[in-house]
């Protein structure tokens, strides 16, 4: 009971401080990527999908399912050569849930660096971090719970950034025939401990809902999540407009195909009246009996693409 009112109590905190400043323009945008091969295959359509480590940077209550000792490691291709990459590990310990650490980065290369007459000064490079560490449980039958702890760092030449975050997850299981699962996360609630300048930035936080259903005689896992329900809009109704579709077709013992669909994604990316592809994501797997191989591709209409490889490993 007493460690159950100190989270409740770190909890209140972290909230307080992420309504204080909703205001604000927020920083560590990089939050709000998409990790994994397999999650972003399907469009981050990934609130309520079980046994990946990776889940950790989507829903923490998701690694509860994954008793066994697994890590990941991934490394995505962006475009304007930015370089990203993530590492995660889960593993149970009895008498107290599945433990899980990851980290997260995002490099966005050297740039040449002028002072204010023009003149070159040498060049200099920019990145963030978010390093992590969960705890998932069984609270009741069929009902998991998780909690992470982040420490951001945000670096562009000789500054830098730092700040503490948390998330808090849910996910319930139906079991059946036809087995749904559901998800509710509630992510970034945090503080800047340093700031760029004077002034600090909100993190972006975020809260998110979603589900995945195995529709019958089809060996096909669908999810439907609803992202940013926090933010402001104009009607209710537009709130359920950032959403995304994922899919994971089990074409056979050894291999998967995905596919997805962010619709704000294709909204903002829209030039004229075409968006191209943009919005739309797909990618494959290979299983064997200890390793996993994942691979997709995400396009970004007109700006280009992104593609991400992401090894698993049954420890």
């Amino acid at each position: 009971m007493k460690s159950t009112i100190f989270i409740l109590k770190i909890t209140a905190i972290f909230l307080f401080s992420a309504l204080l400043h909703a205001g604000d323009r927020p920083a560590y945008q990089f939050l709000q990527n998409d990790v994994s091969a397999r999650a972003s295959s399907m469009a981050g359509s990934y609130v309520s999908m079980q046994n990946d480590p990776a889940g950790i940077f989507y829903n923490p209550a998701t690694i509860g399912t994954s008793l066994a000792p697994v890590a990941s490691l991934g490394y995505a291709s962006h475009v304007l050569d930015i370089k990203a990459g993530f590492a995660a590990y889960t593993q149970e310990i009895q008498n107290i849930g599945v433990v899980g650490v990851g980290v997260n980065y995002i490099n966005y290369g050297s740039f040449s660096g002028r002072n204010d007459q023009g003149i070159e000064t040498g060049s200099f490079s920019a990145g963030d971090m978010a390093l992590s560490v969960s705890l998932a449980n069984l609270f009741e039958e069929n009902l998991y719970y998780g909690i992470t702890g982040k420490y951001i760092y945000s670096s562009i030449a000789d500054a830098n950034s730092s700040a503490l975050a948390m998330d808090l997850g849910l996910m319930y299981l139906i079991p059946g025939d036809n087995p749904i699962s559901i998800g509710a996360a509630v992510s970034n609630i945090g503080t800047q401990i340093d700031k760029y300048g004077s002034t600090a930035e909100k993190l972006p936080f975020e809260i998110k809902f979603g589900g995945t259903v195995k529709p019958e005689h089809l060996p096909l896992q669908l999810s439907v999540n609803f992202h940013k329900l926090n933010e402001e809009r104009d009607t209710f109704l537009d709130k359920f407009t950032t959403f995304t579709v994922g899919g994971e077709f089990i074409v056979s013992k050894a291999l998967r195909f995905r596919f997805g669909y962010n619709n704000e994604r294709r909204k903002e990316l829209k030039i004229g009246t075409s968006a191209g592809m943009a919005g739309f994501s797909m990618g494959g797997g290979l299983v064997l009996k200890n390793i996993r191989l994942d691979y997709s591709f995400n396009s970004y209409g007109e700006i280009g693409s992104i593609s991400r490889i992401t090894l698993g490993l049954d420890v």
